[in-house]
């Protein structure tokens, strides 16, 4: 599948020339591995890709006895993979490198050395066992990867066509009328359906068939279960607790995550390890209050008051709908043509808190639920920071609506309050591109274009 993370990889070997390694983190079954080695396949002589996962003992004995004697460290590395090695001319990739932290330390050595390049794939390479008593090398750029946003999803499907559409009307502020709109609302209701999962979104593309789809989903949330039991060691009932937890949470009216729902007097310094993980892991992505929406939002972050959306907005569907382990077609219908009697705001938040995340912004919101001063209580969705900070007008407010009929209560409150601190307010819905009263009102599938 084409991927917008591979021209980073191109950029990368441009500028770097060798004298950094590349990582690239990503959720499990986001397709590191895959785009690492077509990468290689494209823009090398050779390559070697090691895959720590299933690697024997005595490929990892190569890094434990000859990185002081890099000729023989190469020379028996070429010859167990039956490779030739090309000095500026061949690709090293170490996969799932946080199963054996070693590597990760020797690329300071092999960079020095320079005769190759690397590119290392993980997830959950911060976690504490992963980085215990090694040196993090100096000499390694990092790049996240996500699943397909809305743009791979309908290159995946063979449309080429609609979003250079949709990204011309956006710069142009212009409608994008009936037609469009619709057909691009029926593809993102697919894409949020179906997900970016790159197993998931092959079967949709092959097949059509949601059942298949739903099966594929289902396999790599019990791969996410299996990785909570396995890696999370005293603290892994937490972390199941929290994952479990989400579709309830994001179904209430405000969506913050609350703690005591999961233990009674629970506190976040009791839960901190397990939030870091599942944050970590890229299966969720974590918003956190910003207590006064400034030049800085991370200046004024209460890490308390969070909200856990799911990484992908596929898998949430999928594990939302779990009582009989399948989720019907009947469903998934239901949901593409706006027919289900259930909190589907909930999906459309998480997908735009995804969307946002893949181009790259932090991901904060407004919470104040003064008793006192009903002009000061209000919630906002999410609060997008511009990319060149100025003394005046920074933060965007967002609000989504996954309905027809909504108020802007909140957002005209918060307006009014910090005006002078923001940009472009936006509320993100289900409806055509329009602008009123100095709010842009944004269709759904136009958010990957903020930030």
């Amino acid at each position: 599948m084409k991927r917008k993370v591979y021209d980073k990889l191109v950029e990368w070997k441009k500028q770097s020339s060798g004298k950094t390694a590349l990582l690239i983190e990503g959720a499990r079954r986001v397709g590191k591995s895959y785009i690492a080695e077509e990468f290689a396949k494209n823009n090398y002589r050779s390559y070697i890709l090691i895959d720590f996962s299933k690697a024997n003992d005595k490929v990892k004995d190569l890094f434990n006895q000859y990185l002081d004697d890099l000729d023989t460290f190469f020379m028996m590395l070429s010859t167990y993979f039956s490779v030739q090695l090309y000095k500026r001319d061949s690709l090293i990739i170490l996969d799932e490198v946080q199963l054996f932290p070693r590597a990760r330390s020797a690329i300071k050595h092999l960079v020095a050395d320079g005769r190759y390049d690397y590119i290392e794939t993980g997830s959950l390479i911060s976690i504490k066992e992963n980085v215990k008593d090694i040196l993090i090398p100096s000499e390694e750029e990092h790049i996240k990867m996500y699943p397909l946003d809305f743009e791979e999803f309908l290159w995946a499907l063979g449309d080429n066509t609609l979003m250079p559409t949709i990204k011309k009307l956006y710069g142009d502020k212009k409608e994008v009328g009936q037609l469009i709109h619709r057909k691009a609302m029926d593809l993102f209701r697919q894409y949020m359906l179906v997900g970016g999962m790159p197993q998931a979104v092959e079967i949709f593309a092959k097949t059509k068939d949601f059942n298949q789809v739903d099966r594929q989903k289902r396999i790599i949330l019990d791969l996410y279960k299996d990785d909570i039991a396995k890696h999370t060691g005293g603290y892994s009932l937490k972390v199941r607790s929290i994952f479990n937890q989400i579709p309830s949470q994001l179904q209430k009216h405000e969506k913050k995550f609350k703690l005591a729902s999961i233990e009674k007097g629970a506190k976040y310094r009791d839960y901190d390890d397990a939030i870091f993980w599942l944050n970590d892991s890229m299966i969720v992505n974590n918003a956190f209050n910003t207590t006064e929406p400034n030049v800085g939002l991370k200046m004024n972050t209460d890490l308390v008051s969070m909200k856990c959306y799911m990484g992908d907005t596929g898998l949430l569907i999928s594990h939302t709908f779990d009582e009989k382990g399948i989720m019907s077609e009947e469903i998934y219908k239901k949901i593409l043509f706006d027919k289900l009697e259930f909190n589907e705001g909930m999906f459309m938040e998480n997908i735009v808190a995804q969307m946002l995340v893949s181009n790259g912004n932090g991901l904060y919101f407004y919470s104040n639920s003064s008793r006192e001063n009903n002009l000061d209580r209000m919630e906002i969705d999410f609060l997008v920071q511009k990319s060149k900070i100025t003394s005046r007008h920074n933060i965007s407010p967002i609000e989504v609506k996954s309905g027809k009929n909504y108020t802007t209560n909140s957002l005209n409150k918060f307006i009014k309050k910090y005006k002078q601190y923001l940009d472009t307010p936006y509320i993100i819905h289900t409806g055509d591109y329009k602008e009123e009263k100095g709010i842009v009102y944004l269709p759904v599938y136009m958010t990957g274009l903020l930030g």
